[in-house]
């Protein structure tokens, strides 16, 4: 059954998008969300919430349009599908464990290490990498100043994290991204990716994948105004960092996931399944990507 979408003043159909509150997500879909570029019959509007918030609301279907981590994604995969465009994939960089100077990795691994959440793709990269460690969940701003105060010893950071790590002369025990590089074909590392709900019908998840890419595609062309919007959601980042983090996860792989792409985001859960931690009845070889 196809759901008719609610309808603004002017007759087009009302497209809400969750994504995160951090500058790649917001640099994506800023052209889409604040009209620079025309979608007929189409309204977008963005709710931003953390990650793991909205791999749950995508469980129960709430957003039309959601984020959300290639972890969770096979819990949400009867009511949404994954579009081939807004990855965020890391080449050569990704999720880092991080700690004070001085911490061995034997030492982190013995103890409870600060995580953002357990559907998050940093999540089941670090089981795959460290195997079954013992974990607390952290907001992803609050892990930094948890490591800091030593409420944990380590933690795994994401978004600007990644970069503004170095500001508080912390070691990296595990870049992820590279730990995946190396596990495959020199293959990039899924972490997030965005999803459209199946019961609005293939006609407008076609349409609303077009006018993601598009305005991932404006935004790389014309980066200056949606870099200033996107820097609002950096938590105080300097234009430097707020553009270099943006250039590491929105790029030409945002555009196109590529065939690589696709295929490191079937291997990352089946290894997720054999090791317990997505659902084993779950075909990664049926995936249909929109839009590829």
């Amino acid at each position: 059954m196809v759901v008719e979408l609610p309808l603004d003043l002017e007759g087009n159909k009302i497209v809400r998008i969750g994504h995160s509150p951090d500058p790649d997500d917001a640099f994506m879909f800023h052209a889409m969300t604040t009209g620079a570029f025309p979608t007929p019959g189409y309204t977008f509007v963005h709710e931003l919430q953390d990650i793991e918030t909205l791999n749950h609301r995508a469980m129960n279907q709430d957003l039309e349009v959601s984020a959300v981590s290639i972890h969770a994604y096979p819990d949400i995969a009867e009511h949404y599908a994954l579009m081939n465009c807004g990855a965020s994939m890391g080449e050569g960089y990704g999720p880092m464990v991080v700690c004070k100077q001085g911490v061995t990795e034997a030492e982190a691994k013995a103890g409870v290490i600060a995580v953002p959440g357990l559907k998050t793709s940093a999540y089941l990269g670090l089981r795959l990498a460290w195997g079954d460690v013992n974990v607390a969940v952290v907001p992803f701003d609050e892990i930094i100043p948890r490591i800091l105060d030593g409420t944990y010893m380590s933690g795994l950071i994401i978004h600007e994290g990644q970069l503004t790590y170095v500001d508080h002369d912390l070691d990296v025990l595990v870049d992820l991204g590279k730990w995946w590089n190396g596990r495959t074909e020199n293959w990039p590392m899924p972490l997030g990716g965005n999803v459209v709900r199946r019961d609005l019908g293939e006609d407008v998840m076609q349409d609303i994948t077009k006018y993601t890419k598009m305005s991932i595609e404006y935004a790389l062309k014309s980066p200056d105004e949606a870099l200033e919007f996107a820097k609002a959601w950096g938590r105080g980042i300097d234009d430097e960092t707020n553009q270099a983090f943006v250039s590491m996860y929105v790029n030409d792989r945002t555009i196109d996931y590529r065939d690589e792409g696709r295929k490191s985001i079937q291997l990352f859960i089946k290894e997720g399944q054999q090791i317990g931690l997505i659902r084993e009845d779950f075909d990664t070889d049926s995936m249909v990507f929109i839009g590829a």
